[in-house]
C-alpha cells in the first residue's frame, strides 16, 4: 500500500509559478512510476506529466512542456511539478498517482493504483 499526499495548490494570477509536491508514504514510491493528472471542473481527468521509477525518463504532455517540469527526490520519496507562466486554463484539481505501468499505459488513469486526494490550484486573469 501507498499513500500519496499532494500539497502546494492555491491561487495564483497568470503568469505565476507553483510549485507542488506529492509525498508518498507505506511502500516505498521509489518501485512506481509516478503521475500527474488534473481534472478541471465539468471535464474528465487529463494525463499532465510521468516520470520513471528512478527519475531518468520523464514525459509531458506537449502543450505544457516549457512550462510544466516534473522531478521526484526518490530519498524524500517525494515527486514534484514545477509549473511556472500559468494561465487560467490550468486551473484545476492536481492529482498525483503511482503505478507500476508502462509504455502508453501510463498516460491513462487506469495505469495507476494509487491516488492522492488532490490539490487545487486555481489561476486567476
Amino acid at each position: 500500500q501507498v499513500q500519496l499526499v499532494e500539497s502546494g495548490g492555491g491561487l495564483v494570477q497568470t503568469g505565476g509559478s507553483l510549485r507542488l509536491s506529492c509525498a508518498a508514504s507505506g511502500r516505498t514510491s521509489r518501485s512506481y512510476v509516478m503521475t500527474w493528472f488534473r481534472q478541471a471542473p465539468g471535464k474528465e481527468r487529463e494525463f499532465v506529466a510521468t516520470i520513471s521509477q528512478g527519475g531518468s525518463t520523464s514525459y509531458s504532455v506537449e502543450s505544457l512542456k516549457g512550462r510544466f517540469t516534473i522531478s521526484r527526490d526518490n530519498a524524500k520519496n517525494t515527486v514534484y511539478l514545477q509549473m511556472n507562466s500559468l494561465k487560467p486554463e490550468d486551473t484545476a484539481v492536481y492529482h498525483c498517482a503511482a503505478g507500476t505501468c508502462y509504455g502508453d499505459g501510463c498516460l491513462i488513469s487506469e495505469g495507476y493504483d494509487y491516488w492522492g486526494q488532490g490539490t487545487q490550484v486555481t489561476v486567476s486573469s
